[in-house]
């Protein structure tokens, strides 16, 4: 899709105030079709909220979430299908089956096998047909069982079983670096920190991975699902910050946060001396790994040894305190 930004006008601009006016976000006093200042605002407010890159610009990522986020839990049957079912009634699904004990993985509000395999255990348990379908009498009986608060999920005690049984010790760790190539600067900048990352690693016994090759350019959902294919232990990513967006980045959204993320960030933040955030692009969202991106307006071969040396404390941390 093309990009909507600043002075565009038309259909399409009136179709992304609708609804971001419906999320809470609104665009007055920009006239309907005419992409202002209050228009970008409200983009930067939405995409603050969704744990997206802030820069006002309704690009692929921002008009995804925000058609996906149109979405309650009761709309439409939910179910495993090509291309996967992604939106907010998905990411509902998953933290109630979660917080019943039902194992549907992340809640990156993606319908994908874990999800599937939650439903059918729920109706299973609930004695329902067993089609692994999210229809009307599943998501009833999901909200008269479903606990008045927010009880541990499952996705968070099982990132916590992971972490308590880590060795204090990155040999043997199957490390995905990502080198980002959104421009040719980016490209060359996190090219230079991902193979020194990948150096340094595998100096100190790990298994590094990198998601491209040093000419290619694939999308952030691609190298996301490279990732996933290749059964990486942790995902980390390079990214230039622009607009100085700087910080090392761990999944979280105003449903859901991955523990051992936000471990792992914290430890590769201290190191290279940035702040720890939340965001919830498709490197973080996607992965099934605990995954960090690393967001500086800098990126050098230095970048990328300080990161393993992040990862190593992170290790040496967990495998000397087991998380209770």
């Amino acid at each position: 899709m093309r990009l909507y930004r600043l002075d565009d006008s038309g259909d399409p601009v009136r179709d992304i105030q609708d609804r971001l006016a419906a999320l809470g976000h609104g665009c007055d006093p920009d006239a309907r079709g005419e992409f202002g200042k209050a228009t970008a605002d409200a983009v930067r407010a939405f995409q603050d909220e969704r744990g997206l890159n802030v820069d006002g610009i309704v690009g692929p990522d921002t008009w995804r979430s925000l058609y996906e986020a149109g979405y309650r839990l009761g709309d439409r049957l939910l179910l495993l299908r090509r291309p996967m079912l992604r939106g907010d009634d998905v990411g509902e699904l998953q933290t109630r089956l979660n917080n019943l004990g039902f194992d549907a993985g992340k809640p990156d509000a993606i319908f994908g096998p874990d999800t599937q395999r939650a439903v059918t255990e729920f109706q299973y348990n609930r004695g329902l047909l067993e089609d692994g379908v999210a229809g009307p009498e599943v998501i009833t009986e999901l909200r008269l069982v479903s606990r008045g608060q927010l009880e541990t999920g499952r996705e968070t005690i099982r990132e916590r079983e992971w972490l308590r049984t880590l060795r204090p010790t990155i040999l043997g760790t199957r490390v995905f670096f990502d080198p980002a190539a959104t421009s040719p600067e980016e490209a060359q900048a996190a090219w230079e920190a991902a193979t020194a990352a990948a150096i340094a690693l595998q100096e100190h016994g790990g298994l590094p991975i990198i998601s491209r090759s040093m000419d290619a350019v694939l999308p952030e959902r691609l190298r996301a699902q490279r990732a996933n294919r290749q059964g990486a232990d942790i995902i980390v990513s390079f990214q230039l910050a622009t607009d100085g967006d700087e910080g090392v980045f761990s999944f979280e959204t105003a449903r859901s946060r991955s523990e051992a993320g936000a471990r792992l960030a914290s430890h590769v933040a201290s190191a290279l001396e940035l702040e720890q955030r939340g965001r919830a692009t498709a490197i973080l969202r996607e992965t099934r790994s605990p995954a960090v991106v690393v967001c500086a307006t800098e990126l050098h071969a230095d970048t990328g040894k300080k990161v393993v040396a992040g990862i190593e404390d992170f290790f040496r941390d967990c495998g000397r305190a087991p998380v209770r």
